[in-house]
């Protein structure tokens, strides 16, 4: 066949994956990644295959909202400055045990029953060779920083 062809293999997700991570000690200063920084690694496809992500979550354990910042990055290891590039962010709720989500992750290319209002489905591609970080925008510790939650699957 030609390499226009329209005969297309769909994304097929071998393994499913989801992570929750606490987010108490996880911190940046700001947006941009700046010096040190105690961001966590969420979802590590350096060495594995990509990831589709269908849902990012919070769960708060305090009464006062947190920002959280959502990276993708090259390292594994550490977040570092010029190899961080913020791609979301949102909050997390203010109430015990609320549950927020990340509502404007990207949209994709994948085909969606024609229901409700909205015309594309969302996630978010972590491409092969690619890791996904989060932090709290703050910077101090935290005793009740949100839960983070992530769930998708291996391609």
């Amino acid at each position: 066949m030609a390499a226009t062809s329209t005969n297309k293999q769909p994304l097929l997700v071998d393994r499913v994956l989801h992570y929750v991570v606490n987010l108490d000690t996880a911190a940046v200063g700001a947006i941009d990644v700046a010096g040190t920084n105690t961001a966590l690694l969420i979802i590590d496809g350096t060495t594995q295959d990509g990831a589709i992500i269908e849902d990012i979550y919070s769960i708060a354990r305090g009464t006062e909202a947190s920002t959280i910042n959502l990276y993708l990055s090259s390292s594994s290891d550490y977040l570092r400055p010029n190899e961080g590039v913020l791609v979301g962010q949102f909050e997390s709720g203010i109430t015990i045990g609320a549950v927020t989500s990340w509502s404007t992750m990207p949209k994709i290319l994948a085909p969606m029953p024609q229901t409700g209002t909205e015309q594309q489905f969302r996630a978010l591609y972590i491409p092969k060779g690619k890791a996904l970080w989060a932090a709290r925008q703050a910077n101090t510790i935290s005793t009740d920083g949100p839960l983070l939650g992530c769930q998708g699957g291996w391609y």
